[in-house]
Parts: structure tokens; C-alpha cells; sequence
């Protein structure tokens, strides 16, 4: 019995030598596994990580874009409108001129108030279109606005002020259409 002890002692030993290799080598296996899964997990997150910034990125550059396009057709529509309604303006002067000399009773008068009320309404319309007159006088010379046709000796007004519009000056926004023609207090 001594021997079958020592026997199935004998054989039960190196099962159990087996078994302990087979565990730490599966253990150094699933840790090794473990170690690559965690390896992979962190490149995908670097991964996801770069596509979210470049997604926000480029979602930030389209709402500039769109910004930029909007503008720009803002500009455009008013260069447009600021071009067409140039041409008008010189036919709003003619009117205004027609208007210094309007005759005072007769067959003229009608006449002349029918050119009035036409004059009224293109100036209406050009408004409507966000257009401003600059014709202020008593204001200073603003060269950005202005347009200096004489500088003159007058008591009335300081030096650089502007005594007279001689020429109605027109901006839509920001933007002169055209300066207006003044004459200055030196």
C-alpha cells in the first residue's frame, strides 16, 4: 500500500505540476491579452479623439464659410443696388435744379408741381433702398463725406465748417455713393 501511495502520490504530483503550468501560462496568455485589448482600446480612443476635433474643426470652418458667404452676398446686393441707383441720382439732381426756378402761378405751377411730386417720389424710392442724404451744413468738413469745391471767408461759421451744400451727397451703409460738393469757412 506503501507503494500504491506513493504511487498515485507520484502520479498526482506531476498533474498538479501540470495544471499549475497550464494556469500560469493561460494567466501570462490572458495578461498578455489584456495588455493588447487595453493596447487597442487607447489607439481607438486617440483615434475618435482626432476624428471628433477634426469633425469640430471643420464644422466650425462650414459655419465660417456660411458667415462668409452671407456676407458677401450682403455686399453684393448693396454694391449692386449702390450701382444702379447711382445712375438715378443725377436725374434726382436735375429735378431738384428744375425745382430752384419753379415758376409761381400760371400754366407753369402745375407744371412745375407735377415735377416736384415726381422728384419726391424717386427720392422716397431711393430711401426705401437704405439710401441717406449728407447735407447738413454748420457741420465740419469731413472729407470722407465731403467734397470741397471752394474754402471761403465767412464771420458766420469756423474755420472748417461747412457753409453750403452745393451738391446733395447720397451712402447706403456704411459706403459714400457719392460725396456731397461743399463750400468751407476758412
Amino acid at each position: 500500500m506503501d507503494e500504491a501511495k506513493k504511487h498515485s502520490g507520484k502520479t498526482h504530483q506531476p498533474a498538479t505540476d501540470k495544471s499549475e503550468k497550464y494556469m500560469a501560462s493561460s494567466k501570462t496568455a490572458m495578461l498578455q491579452e489584456i495588455e493588447q485589448l487595453k493596447n487597442q482600446l487607447a489607439e481607438l480612443e486617440k483615434e475618435s479623439a482626432d476624428n471628433l476635433n477634426g469633425w469640430q474643426r471643420e464644422r466650425a470652418d462650414f459655419a465660417n464659410y456660411k458667415k462668409r458667404i452671407e456676407r458677401d452676398h450682403a455686399q453684393f446686393k448693396q454694391d449692386i443696388t449702390g450701382a444702379i441707383i447711382k445712375k438715378y441720382l443725377v436725374v434726382l439732381d436735375d429735378l431738384e435744379l428744375a425745382m430752384k426756378d419753379k415758376p409761381n402761378g400760371g400754366h407753369g405751377e402745375a407744371w412745375a408741381t407735377g415735377i416736384e411730386l415726381i422728384a419726391r417720389k424717386l427720392l422716397s424710392i431711393i430711401e426705401a433702398e437704405g439710401v441717406e442724404r449728407i447735407w447738413q451744413n454748420r457741420v465740419p468738413f469731413d472729407p470722407t463725406i465731403h467734397e470741397a469745391i471752394s474754402s471761403e471767408e465767412n464771420p458766420d461759421f469756423e474755420s472748417g465748417d461747412v457753409i453750403e451744400v452745393t451738391r446733395q451727397g447720397y451712402k447706403l451703409g456704411d459706403r459714400v455713393l457719392r460725396p456731397a460738393m461743399v463750400r468751407v469757412a476758412k
